[in-house]
């Protein structure tokens, strides 16, 4: 990894290296037009005791996405419906991600998928609200195939009608779990690779579970994007295939914000595309996260996992996002492997660094709104 302008890292395909001036052009040249979707969604495979930080328990992990989106939109707020939830360490990335999204003067589109209620702040409806979280991947059957489909109908169908490019970031507790079963339902070795929210990832325990739900998929030889989603992915998965494949058909730039559970949305993407298609695909696709992520979980060798069994250069870029001035543990546990990356906090932080913020501001920032929150009421507290 070298550094770079910025002090944006650069990780992945080693024949790309020499294109990164281009890519940041790409990005410059792009940054006052990124329309930002951040998809929330749900999966009972958070349920699982010990599989996410995202809460401190079964229960806060149904909120966790709602209290992230609300605050990406509105920040601290003393009219806030949503509690973020208790976290033994750390504080919610959403914190990042409104700060840098409001130095970027950008209006996210928050996109609900099966969580379980309809928000009450803005957001753009893409299935029925009813159909609630998916089914845990121990099943092997996390969704109707029809719900998948329609999932990623609704995706294409918004991304082709792409004027600009696009930036994904997610919520989604469960989620880097599920990613890694869609990474090894396609025969990657992935499963000391894949990071967690917790500060040391429950690697046996997300073996057990994955390996449970693969068994009982009992995938044949000829199977799709859409039957592994199916069996054992999410519904972030499927619309978000689906959104990164349209918008690409409208050549648009694609940022994808996070670590594994985007690897996985490309990987998804790769195997369905025509091999004739899949180096023009990637041109304009990257991944972006923080540094916190990519020095945590050989984020970099997932990336060059997927470009060497398609072919294909896929870079990835990290945020040099840092919390060592900060005086608050919150922030500081960032620095020790806890949290590390979600709701979008590595792609936006570089789009902020890009427009000329530095660091000093975007801590100080974020320092602001913590005591805000915390004045506030709006984390919870480990009883409630």
């Amino acid at each position: 990894m070298n550094k770079i302008n910025f002090g944006i890292n650069l990780f992945g395909s080693k024949r790309y290296k020499k294109s990164f001036n281009e890519i940041l052009k790409i990005l410059r040249h792009n940054i006052d037009d990124f329309k930002i979707y951040l998809i929330i969604a749900g999966t009972d495979t958070s349920q699982i005791k010990g599989i996410s930080a995202a809460g401190i328990n079964a229960t806060s992990r149904r909120k966790t996405a709602l209290a992230d989106a609300e605050f990406l939109l509105f920040g601290a707020s003393a009219d806030h419906k949503y509690k973020l939830p208790f976290l033994n360490a750390g504080v919610t990335p959403a914190l990042i991600s409104y700060v840098c999204s409001k130095l970027i003067s950008a209006s996210p589109i928050v996109v609900p998928i099966g969580i379980n209620q309809k928000p009450f702040f803005r957001h753009l409806v893409v299935e029925d609200q009813n159909l609630g979280p998916s089914s845990c991947l121990t099943t092997g059957k996390s969704m109707t195939r029809e719900r998948v489909l329609n999932l990623y109908k609704k995706g294409i169908q918004i991304g082709k009608s792409s004027k600009q490019p696009i930036l994904l970031a997610e919520s989604v507790p469960g989620g880097t779990t599920t990613a890694q079963a869609v990474m090894e339902a396609f025969g990657l070795n992935v499963s000391n690779l894949v990071g967690s929210s917790l500060f040391i990832a429950p690697r046996e325990l997300k073996r057990k579970v994955i390996q449970t739900g693969l068994l009982n998929a009992n995938l044949k030889s000829k199977f799709d994007s859409f039957d592994v989603i199916s069996s054992v992915g999410d519904p972030f998965q499927a619309f978000s295939m689906g959104l990164l494949i349209g918008t690409r058909l409208a050549n648009q730039p694609v940022v994808l914000s996070g670590g594994s559970q985007m690897l996985a949305v490309i990987l998804l993407a790769l195997e369905f595309l025509d091999y004739r298609n899949k180096k023009d695909f990637i041109k304009k696709v990257f991944i972006a996260s923080t540094g916190w992520l990519v020095n945590d979980n050989s984020l970099s060798d997932l990336l060059d996992l997927i470009n060497e069994k398609h072919n294909v250069n896929l870079v990835g870029l990290s945020s040099p996002l840092n919390f060592k001035s900060s005086k608050y543990k919150e922030l500081i546990d960032y620095e020790l492997g806890h949290v590390k990356e979600g709701v979008g906090a590595g792609g936006i932080s570089i789009l902020a660094f890009l427009k000329g913020f530095t660091n000093k501001e975007i801590v100080s920032l974020c320092q602001l709104n913590l005591e805000k929150m915390k004045n506030l009421g709006q984390i919870s507290l480990n009883n409630d």
